[in-house]
């Protein structure tokens, strides 16, 4: 019976490098993956025309309780913005939102917030960091509202900028940046 040679220390380093690079070709490939499902995941769709319709129809409690009529808002140009007290990146964008909503009032702009959260909650909020803007409770139904405006992850923060002629003239998925936002909302006074 013929014995096989033992491995050298070479080619046990070389079988452990091939098996390495495998590896982490293997790992490349599949974070590759994921980064791709989770961007196509989180893309926006095509807003619904009827989303404007749905929102000035709607008459949603604000952080006191107090019902607020959307109607008013048509013909109006406005920021609106879905968020959540549970949300890190919605409570780092609402200083930059109110800021806005100070700057812009005598040009006619509103931002809104639409929480979609609970009333307790948005009002605990409140009570902590009242806005300039109104935060409004939407709770988990104002979903509908969302994916109707092309959201269709149901993902937030989520920004829409609506101009005065009542056209979706901007919407952002995640943290908006601030200059982009405000440039919009210059376009759409």
């Amino acid at each position: 019976m013929k014995q096989r040679p033992l491995a050298s220390a070479d080619d046990a380093s070389r079988m452990n490098r091939r098996r390495w690079l495998a590896f982490g070709a293997l790992a490349f490939g599949m974070g590759g993956f994921g980064a791709w499902v989770v961007s196509r995941r989180l893309m926006l769709g095509n807003a619904d025309e009827q989303a404007l319709d749905l929102l000035y129809g709607m008459t949603l409690p604000d952080a006191l309780g107090q019902p607020v009529a959307l109607a008013p808002l048509r013909g109006r140009a406005l920021v609106l913005n879905f968020w959540a007290t549970w949300c890190p990146p919605c409570i780092e964008e609402m200083p930059e939102l109110n800021a806005i909503a100070l700057d812009f009032r005598g040009h006619g702009l509103q931002v809104a917030g639409i929480g979609v959260d609970s009333a307790a909650n948005i009002r605990q909020f409140w009570d902590k960091q009242p806005m300039q803007y109104p935060l409004l409770v939407g709770g988990t139904q104002s979903l509908e509202l969302v994916r109707r405006f092309g959201n269709t992850s149901g993902a937030l923060p989520f920004t829409v900028v609506v101009d005065a002629k009542g056209r979706i003239a901007w919407r952002t998925l995640g943290r908006f940046d601030t200059a982009a936002l405000r440039a919009q909302v210059v376009r759409a006074l």
